[in-house]
């Protein structure tokens, strides 16, 4: 008697079966969906220009390099914080540029830099108040109360 073959037998088949029952469904699920995004999917050539203004923004700061925008009674602009920028020691404005516009944090701009974490945060606090005097001093006072 080869009874117990034949159960595994079996049970293989059916566990085969349904294996292909399961892929060949998630197959028909799968090109629904990719005609459902097919149907809902529309070319940037075939936008009408003001489709095509939602789909970004622009900033308005700086468009003709004059412009200021006012911060504690005072009107700064990017060539102003940009000189103040400057004005700061080598070290200390690498770790400000390294933390405020490439998002590094005060271990990796340590690591890059290869001094401590403390050096970093330091450095980065005492410039402060450099750009905050230095701003003090050249900003012009905003008078559009």
């Amino acid at each position: 008697m080869d009874y117990p073959n034949r159960l595994e037998w079996q049970t293989r088949c059916e566990f085969n079966a349904y294996c292909k029952n399961t892929l060949r469904n998630e197959l028909i699920d799968a090109c629904r969906e990719r005609k459902r995004r097919q149907r809902r999917e529309v070319n940037f050539s075939d936008l009408t220009p003001q489709e095509e203004k939602q789909l970004y923004t622009a900033d308005k700061y700086f468009q003709n390099g004059e412009e200021a925008f006012c911060v504690g009674g005072l009107k700064i602009t990017a060539k102003l914080l940009a000189e103040a920028l400057h004005t700061l020691p080598d070290d200390k404005r690498q770790a400000v540029l390294l933390y405020y516009f490439f998002n590094m944090t005060d271990v990796e701009i340590a690591e890059a830099m290869k001094i401590p974490r403390s050096t970093v945060q330091y450095r980065r606090t005492s410039s402060f108040e450099l750009l905050k005097r230095y701003l003090e001093e050249r900003a012009d006072e905003w008078n559009d109360w």
